[in-house]
């Protein structure tokens, strides 16, 4: 069905005399367009034709519902008023007949205010006098392909074709700048769409010195649904996501807010991907934006069914504020953006203002990722060494090697700063590749001295651990260093054994197979279970030291650390008590049969030299307590 069937043409039609506003009334409302058309295809039929004997299909039955929805003004304010009216509802005038010669504000006058609220309509002049200058009227409501004139008295014929012709173009124009300022899968106004509204919301915002909030949205962990429920699903989910934020629009403005400038469908867009755009304009408060991002919080948070799947996402928010946060739209998405990622760092499903700090921050964090970039090719990079101690008997059981990195420019930079931002990038794959190496390498070269390393950790990253390549890789390594597989332990945190445990068994037992041993590092912060860990096959598990720190003085981490320690005893896996710090703390671990034990107590994060050194005074101490002899060998 095409579209002129399918939606009436919106038409608004300004005069001051009532009878020629009824004698528009009968022309439109008592017309069926589809009877002109289908007659305009029959005649194209009959004279281009040209063989004659070519079937001539009967016009199609015209239904009698009315083919136009026509407004009526009898003056120029009110016609003004009425596309106003129609923009906000999103139901735009195609074309607008104006009289020339009304009372007080005249055609020219609305024509010139109507193309500026709204540039896409089709703008009809109509005069009974011949002195009017087109060219003069043009340059005032530009631009000439969009202005057209006609002469009274006209024939009703004249009226109705050219609302069709002119409606017709209005469409197709339409329909080209959705394909170019809207989104094709949501319908929403796209990222050039959105930019042309905020510079508009922004000179409103200035005009009415009213508070302007501009809200970047983002789901969080999208990719996942992407990756695991295929890219139609995620595609469904963006339409749903966009449905309930239209949907929540309307409520999420106070009741005081202006209403002129609330509620337009023109106010979300979709940025790209799962990134939204939503803008609040006429606030009186700063923290109304702020409870309208907690609103849709709420709202896109509740539960989505998806052919068999129920799927609940949770967006992060940013907000900035015009004027204090930005006076230009580049300004205040820029900053929005910026809030939005400090919030989804803290806590995903969670707003945040943007703060004058922030820029602060993320300066430095764009600086350490483009100084990352080549580091190792720089060689900045370096391992210290921790030893790790069998507190039965005080000798050394192992060792973690741990990545420290030394910058020309910033110096040296702590793993808690650069370690995240290399996982975000993708470039801790390649960097884990060579702590793996590199600690490898030494871990070998200390076996051929005859020194006692026992075994040599090494952390595993989630990005590293999800590579499908990954078990390659580790035995690659293995066989390029020449070191047993024996003495290599991986450290994987719970948080990524428990992500996704059906390809964690996977990559589990592959690992296993080349001989190496596998922990749980910081155990006791996620969700897993023994029982999976047990199936999962793994050797350690490192108690987290926030459980370790806090076990002289409280009683609920003692029963928490001692009762990890036992059940993995009964288990036959290991146990290895990171973050000591005291003497009570090894004794506690000591009377409660822990296995292993790491800490600046008992010895800090050494480069290669100093732990070589180490380990020799190990070989060397045979005698006295565990604590005497631990002591002995740390100095």
């Amino acid at each position: 069905m095409s579209e002129q069937r399918r939606t009436p043409i919106r038409v608004l039609v300004v005069d001051d005399e009532a009878e020629v506003r009824e004698a528009y009334r009968q022309i439109l409302l008592e017309t069926d367009v589809s009877q002109d058309i289908a007659a305009f295809h029959d005649l194209r039929s009959r004279l281009f034709n040209r063989t004659g004997d070519g079937p001539r299909s009967e016009p199609r039955s015209a239904s009698r519902a009315a083919a136009f929805d026509p407004i009526f003004c009898g003056d120029a304010e009110a016609a003004v008023a009425a596309v106003q009216d129609a923009l906000a509802r999103d139901q735009p005038v195609a074309v607008a007949f104006l009289d020339m010669r009304m009372p007080g504000r005249d055609g020219v006058w609305a024509a010139t205010r109507i193309r500026e609220i709204d540039p896409g309509i089709e703008i009809v002049i109509c005069t009974a006098y011949s002195d009017v200058d087109p060219a003069d009227i043009g340059g005032l409501v530009p631009p000439e392909d969009k202005l057209s004139y006609l002469n009274k008295p006209f024939h009703p014929h004249e009226v109705r074709q050219m609302t069709i012709a002119l409606g017709s173009k209005w469409r197709a124009e339409r329909h080209i700048v959705r394909l170019a300022y809207f989104d094709t899968l949501t319908g929403l106004p796209n990222r050039e769409q959105s930019r042309s509204r905020l510079v508009s919301a922004i000179e409103a915002a200035k005009r009415h010195d009213r508070i302007l909030a501009v809200l970047y949205l983002d789901l969080d962990n999208f990719k996942r649904v992407n990756d695991t429920l295929g890219h139609a699903v995620g595609d469904e989910l963006l339409r749903v996501v966009a449905q309930r934020l239209c949907d929540s629009l309307p409520h999420i403005y106070p009741a005081d807010s202006d209403s002129e400038t609330h509620r337009r469908v023109g106010d979300i867009a979709r940025l790209g991907g799962d990134e939204f755009l939503i803008l609040l304009p006429g606030l009186r408060h700063a923290k109304e934006a702020g409870a309208a991002a907690d609103a849709l919080i709420r709202a896109l948070s509740q539960p989505i069914q998806l052919a068999l799947n129920s799927l609940v996402v949770t967006p992060s928010i940013g907000i900035a504020l015009y004027p204090q946060d930005g006076a230009d739209g580049e300004s205040l998405l820029r900053n929005a953006d910026l809030a939005m990622y400090f919030a989804k760092r803290k806590n995903s499903g969670t707003f945040a203002y943007y703060d004058g700090a922030m820029n602060a921050a993320a300066l430095q964090r764009f600086t350490i990722e483009d100084r990352l970039r080549g580091a190792i090719e720089r060689k900045e990079f370096s391992l210290n060494y921790q030893l790790q101690f069998d507190v039965s008997s005080g000798s050394v059981s192992g060792m973690e090697a741990l990545l420290r990195w030394s910058s020309a420019e910033l110096g040296a930079v702590p793993p808690a700063e650069f370690i995240p931002i290399a996982e975000e990038t993708g470039m801790i794959l390649t960097i884990g590749q060579w702590v793996l190496r590199t600690a490898c390498r030494q871990a070998r070269l200390w076996q051929d001295e005859g020194l006692p390393v026992g075994r040599m950790a090494v952390n595993v990253s989630g990005r590293e651990f999800a590579s499908p390549e990954y078990p390659a890789q580790i035995a690659a390594i293995l066989r390029e260093t020449g070191l047993d597989a024996s003495k290599l332990e991986l450290e994987i945190t719970e948080s990524v054994v428990m992500a996704d445990e059906r390809w964690t068994e996977k990559a589990l037992a592959e690992l296993k197979q080349l001989g190496v041993s596998l922990a749980i590092d910081d155990f006791g912060t996620g969700h897993s279970t023994f029982a999976r860990l047990r199936q999962f096959g793994v050797h350690r598990l490192k108690i987290d030291r926030s459980f370790v720190t806090r076990i002289s003085e409280h009683s609920d981490d003692r029963a928490i650390a001692s009762g990890i320690i036992a059940m993995a005893r009964s288990l036959s896996i290991n146990v290895t008590a990171e973050g000591v710090e005291s003497s009570p703390q090894l004794l506690f671990l000591q009377e409660h049969a822990c296995h292993d034990a790491q800490g600046f107590y008992l010895s800090k994060p050494v480069p290669a030299e100093q732990a070589r050194e180490l380990l020799q005074r190990a070989r060397q101490i045979i005698h006295g307590t565990p604590t005497q002899r631990i002591r002995a060998i740390t100095g």
